[in-house]
């Protein structure tokens, strides 16, 4: 009889507190991609703003998190390419705003597809927790998605 369990897999296995809070913080992203259509012009304008301005805050915090499994000593520990690699993502959101208009929002969508797939890679290597990627794909799919909606508006 095996004496260690072994990692679960899946959104089932994502601590609760963590679904809830992300699936939450959706709502904003969702919400202002709808004003972005659907409101008159001048709000339409500022939700798209507030939209690439909540997406780059997400982006650095998604970075943010990748600095904390590695300081943990997840993977590869606090070594120089995963801390490198855990600021990359609020580098990225800084540039695309300086860059502002609807380029922002397609950069953020890219950046936070992008930080998925090396999310993906850190959790093979054992540097993120076996749920990480099933939590983050329905977030990613919806905060990638609602990005680019808010920029074709």
């Amino acid at each position: 009889m095996p004496t260690s369990r072994p990692a679960r897999f899946g959104l089932s296995a994502a601590p609760r507190p963590a679904v809830a809070l992300g699936f939450a913080g959706l709502i904003p992203f969702v919400g202002l991609a709808l004003l972005a259509h659907m409101a008159p012009v001048d709000v339409a304008l500022r939700a798209q703003y507030s939209l690439s301005v909540y997406g780059a805050v997400i982006l650095g915090f998604m970075g943010g998190c990748r600095w904390g499994f590695a300081a943990s000593g997840m993977g590869e520990g606090a070594g120089w390419w995963p801390l490198s690699v855990s600021v990359a993502p609020a580098l990225l959101a800084a540039a695309a705003l300086v860059i502002g208009d609807v380029e922002a929002l397609w950069i953020l969508a890219l950046g936070l597809v992008a930080l998925f797939a090396a999310d993906i890679s850190l959790t093979r290597a054992g540097g993120a927790p076996a749920w990480w990627p099933a939590l983050r794909l329905p977030l990613t799919v919806v905060a990638a998605a609602s990005l680019v909606a808010g920029a074709l508006a």
